[in-house]
């Protein structure tokens, strides 16, 4: 058996201030069980949602939750492309992406849930194994996309902390109907 390294939660001076809420919200200090642990919470949650729980929208014009969870799908795939090529030292500057199109034309709402909990289990286990990969340094390497710099463990607790976000907001917004 692996034993990796405890990886702890950056601190402000690692990410843009627009990032301190999610990585806030992330309540581990340690990424590597906290991909995991917050996985495990949240495929619970999200496998117990009924067909109307799925297509729900508690306003005009908000994401349904499959819309919802098709972007943080999207997100946490961005993210690790980034984690990736910051670790790498590429000092490219990244582009920034448009979340409300690629959840408009994703066409979340005509896929199967089953499909989409296994893509979601797919893409958090490529997360987790790509983060099992760097060294300590790599966690603190820098990179840029759009006008925020970050560190590779900043990605990391972003990765945790976004789809706790919208959880909350599921539990909040869409359950408690």
């Amino acid at each position: 058996m692996h034993s990796y390294p405890v990886i702890s939660k950056p601190g402000p001076e690692e990410y843009p201030g627009w990032a301190a809420y999610e990585i806030d919200l992330a309540p581990y200090n340690d990424l590597l069980f906290g991909l995991q642990d917050s996985f495990a919470q949240h495929i619970k949650l999200l496998e117990n949602l009924s067909a109307a729980d799925l297509t729900y929208r508690y306003a005009p014009e908000k994401w349904s939750i499959k819309q919802m969870w098709q972007h943080v799908m999207d997100v946490e795939r961005v993210f690790t492309y980034r984690a990736l090529r910051y670790a790498r030292q590429d000092e490219t500057v990244l582009s920034g992406f448009d979340q409300n199109k690629y959840a408009d034309v994703s066409r979340a709402d005509e896929r199967q849930w089953t499909d989409m909990l296994r893509e979601y289990t797919a893409i958090r286990s490529a997360a987790i194994e790509l983060f099992k990969s760097f060294t300590p340094e790599m966690f603190l390497h820098r990179g840029t996309a759009g006008k925020s710099t970050m560190t590779v463990r900043s990605v990391g607790y972003l990765a945790i902390g976004h789809p706790v976000h919208h959880v909350n907001i599921i539990r909040e917004r869409y359950l408690s109907r």
